[in-house]
């Protein structure tokens, strides 16, 4: 199967024109062609490897990755994640061993996340961010049988290995800043595909917690269920929605909106991956970044240069730089192309969305809701006061003291249906989280929301953080969002301090807008009073360089505890 002078691939029944844009030498482009010119497989379960060769093999030519090492299209990306597959097989990862995911965002974060679920394995995401502490908690928690990372990283899992025996293999990925060491990505890529691999709808992907407000749980999600509750069932860029059956997903990708998506947020975040694979299994285009530091006018230069049509933040940390950048570069960038700015995960402000609507005429701003233990809940209405608001049905309620809420009644944010089976290795977490009621199972979040007479419920943020003052209830989100609004104040968080006359006292952590004077106390509190009744005014402000956040973009409600502890 050679091809002709024009390019194209002479195989039987093949003439498709071939990518003159591809990491792939042209040996091993050829060997792409003729595996993905193998008979239209069509999915008879909803296991994430079947899906993803179904929408490759209907779209073989399309790309489905733009990054920094060039374009690769579906055809390749399927050829090059089963002999990576074949690789880890080779190498003695066995179904059901769970697989680190160590790495910046690239290519190889989602070739190493498929070609793991091509073999059966569970693949788990690490965050890169961690010291060897927490790293050394993460890969002992997942009883982690194998890690691919960046070659930087190779330092940490050296002096990781003696404490981690079940820990047995590493594989580096050439990042152009480590020292790679066999075996090595590229060479389990020389691997001959193999298989056929034992694949079930019911296997297991892994995805750890962010623990922003406790260690990292590892939430145990079937295939099938985190198809449909966290990727929407490859329903939202086609006309008829959802898929019903497996073999769905074909049309799915080969007569759905053709797009292109940015993710900017690190792939190891729970939103970010999310949004990767329902582009992927929907025959996008997606867009990928290293981000090794958040740039945002790097974000800007890279949606303008690629054409990316749709992009995703996490938050008001990603938000607010984003719209200053925007702000300080007066028509720098043309975005009309732009359909689609998306946010899920963390707070995303009415205030900043408005603003952003300014910079983006063409861009329907969408502000999803979800956590790790409930997938997508929706996308949230905001009220007259900015807060969430999503739809109460038989698949989401609140659950209050082990029973389903009634309106009125104030409870944790809970669905049923397509949900997790658990956290991995923890019981009891599993069980105060995954609870029974009247037969059946709801994963039971740590949001908390009030079910209005309106059929829908509005959410005010995590109960775990709640502060409790004077007897009153102060969600720290809606006093976060009222401080973003002030035009001194870049960002913020709030957390509770024990107070003997209140119980608890509303301390705002807070850093300054460059450029700015720092407000007087009884200014900003002059400004939230417009916005907020008296007991939820901040008692005092403490102000730092930077609010911590996690690499995903959530506030780290720990540390602000520490630093307000000084106010």
């Amino acid at each position: 199967m050679d091809p002709d002078r024009r390019g194209n691939c002479q195989g039987t029944g093949c003439n498709r024109p071939r990518q003159r844009t591809s990491v792939l030498p042209r040996d091993a482009r050829q060997s792409a062609c003729e595996e993905s010119c193998r008979s239209l497989l069509v999915a008879s379960q909803f296991h994430l490897a079947d899906l993803f060769e179904t929408a490759a093999a209907q779209i073989p030519d399309r790309i489905a990755i733009k990054s920094d090492a060039g374009h690769l299209t579906y055809g390749e990306l399927n050829a090059r994640t089963d002999r990576l597959a074949a690789g880890l097989w080779a190498q003695g990862v066995r179904r059901g061993d769970n697989v680190g995911l160590y790495m910046m965002n690239g290519p190889e974060y989602l070739e190493s996340l498929l070609a793991a679920i091509k073999i059966g394995a569970v693949p788990f995401n690490v965050n890169y961010r961690y010291r060897a502490d927490e790293l050394r908690y993460l890969f002992d928690n997942a009883e982690a049988v194998a890690v691919i990372h960046g070659a930087e990283f190779t330092p940490v899992i050296d002096e990781l290995k003696p404490d981690l025996p079940k820990l047995r293999l590493a594989i580096s990925v050439d990042d152009g800043i480590g020292q790679t060491r066999s075996p090595t990505y590229d060479e389990l890529l020389q691997t001959a595909p193999a298989g056929p691999f034992e694949r079930h709808e019911d296997d297991i992907l892994l995805l750890y917690t962010g623990g922003t407000t406790g260690a990292p749980k590892g939430v145990m999600w079937p295939h099938k269920a985190f198809f449909f509750a966290c990727l929407n069932g490859a329903g939202y860029y086609h006309a008829d929605g959802p898929c019903t059956a497996p073999g769905d997903i074909a049309a799915r990708a080969s007569g759905g909106y053709h797009l292109s998506m940015f993710p900017t947020a690190p792939l190891m975040h729970g939103a970010a991956i999310w949004s990767a694979l329902g582009a992927m299994l929907s025959g996008l285009t997606l867009v990928l970044d290293p981000v090794r530091s958040f740039d945002p006018v790097a974000i800007w230069d890279r949606v303008e240069r690629e054409g990316a049509q749709m992009v995703q933040i996490v938050g008001d940390a990603m938000a607010i730089p984003l719209r200053d950048a925007l702000r300080d570069n007066p028509g720098r960038w043309k975005l009309d192309h732009v359909i689609n700015f998306g946010s899920g995960g963390a707070v995303f402000s009415e205030s900043v969305k408005a603003d952003l609507r300014q910079f983006l005429p063409n861009a329907m701003i969408t502000d999803g809701m979800g956590s790790s233990e409930t997938g997508v809940s929706g996308m949230a209405i905001p009220s007259a006061e900015g807060m969430m608001r999503l739809p109460v049905n038989e698949l989401q309620s609140i659950v209050v003291d082990g029973r389903l809420g009634t309106v009125g009644e104030t409870g944790f944010v809970a669905r049923s249906g397509n949900i997790p089976v658990g956290y991995f290795g923890d019981p009891v977490k599993s069980a105060e989280t995954f609870q029974t009621i009247d037969g059946t199972l709801w994963s039971v979040s740590g949001d908390t929301a009030r079910i209005d007479d309106d059929g829908f419920m509005t959410v005010f943020g995590r109960g775990s953080t709640c502060i409790t003052t004077g007897g009153e209830k102060v969600f720290p989100e809606e006093v976060e969002e009222a401080l973003r609004t002030h035009p001194a104040i870049l960002d913020s968080v709030v957390a509770g301090q024990k107070d003997d006359r209140w119980g608890e006292r509303v301390v705002g952590v807070v850093s300054l807008r460059e450029g700015c004077t720092r407000p007087a106390f009884d200014e900003v509190k002059s400004h939230l009073s417009s916005q907020l009744a008296g007991y939820k005014l901040p008692k005092a402000l403490v102000w730092v360089d930077a609010v911590k956040r996690s690499p995903a973009g959530k506030q780290d409600y720990r540390w602000a505890r520490e630093v307000a502890a000084s106010a």
